[in-house]
């Protein structure tokens, strides 16, 4: 089996990978500016697991990187049946504080780059293939007044998931909407802006990244997941 994780470095992404990696999965990572971390990622799968593993710059804003992407999994990992849409960015501030071009950025990574992935991952994937795109609770009902970029990128990734499983016939497409996860970025907030952005939105705990990569990897192997489901993670 192999996988393309695009936004490997850290957090879910990287933990996603090593969890793959344990079952045997031929990798190819992507990173943007954190070489050095995917890197060593890379490194540490290959001797522990044993398995391919292929690192690649890819800006999500250049669809040209995207297209290499796909080209260099193709020929280094030959077809691919996993495709994991992790990367995502935000500034998050208030709306008359918040540029045109801080909105574009963040579409243009999370939600347009999510839909080129898919667009030229396709081609390369097998009969059974599946795509994971990351989405977030945000996209559904808990979004605040500082993110309407990143919701509204969230919610049209849960839009293209849908439309792409009435598009997609032998290729299962799911979104994973989870709430406040407990990323190093989540442990750089405000102790006391997030606890109140946890009481507002009711979740009771921060999910731990293990909830969301064994949420991926149920979502892959469970074979009787419809196409087009979200699959929402609450903290409760």
């Amino acid at each position: 089996m192999n996988c393309l994780i695009v936004g490997a470095s850290v957090g879910i992404g990287h933990d996603l990978a090593l969890k793959l990696a344990s079952k045997k999965y031929n990798l190819m990572l992507t990173y943007n500016t954190n070489y050095e971390l995917c890197k060593k990622l890379q490194e540490k799968i290959i001797k522990q697991y044993r398995v391919k593993c292929i690192i690649k710059k890819c800006d999500l804003r250049i669809e040209d990187n995207i297209k290499e992407t796909i080209e260099d999994c193709k020929s280094k990992l030959g077809r691919l049946d996993v495709l994991v849409n992790n990367a995502s960015i935000s500034h998050d501030n208030l709306i008359d504080d918040k540029t045109k071009d801080e909105f574009l950025d963040v579409i243009d990574v999370n939600l347009i780059g999510t839909f080129l992935m898919c667009k030229y991952g396709k081609n390369i994937m097998s009969k059974k293939g599946i795509i994971i795109n990351m989405s977030s609770t945000d996209g559904i009902d808990t979004y605040s007044i500082y993110n309407i970029d990143y919701a509204i990128s969230k919610a049209g990734i849960i839009q293209l998931t849908k439309s792409l499983s009435l598009i997609l016939d032998n290729i299962k497409v799911i979104a994973i909407a989870p709430n406040w996860v407990d990323t190093e970025s989540t442990r750089q907030i405000d102790e006391k802006y997030l606890q109140n952005e946890l009481l507002r939105v009711g979740q009771k705990k921060l999910i731990t990244i293990s909830e969301v990569v064994n949420t991926i990897v149920h979502s892959i192997e469970n074979l009787n997941m419809k196409s087009g489901s979200i699959i929402r993670i609450d903290g409760e």
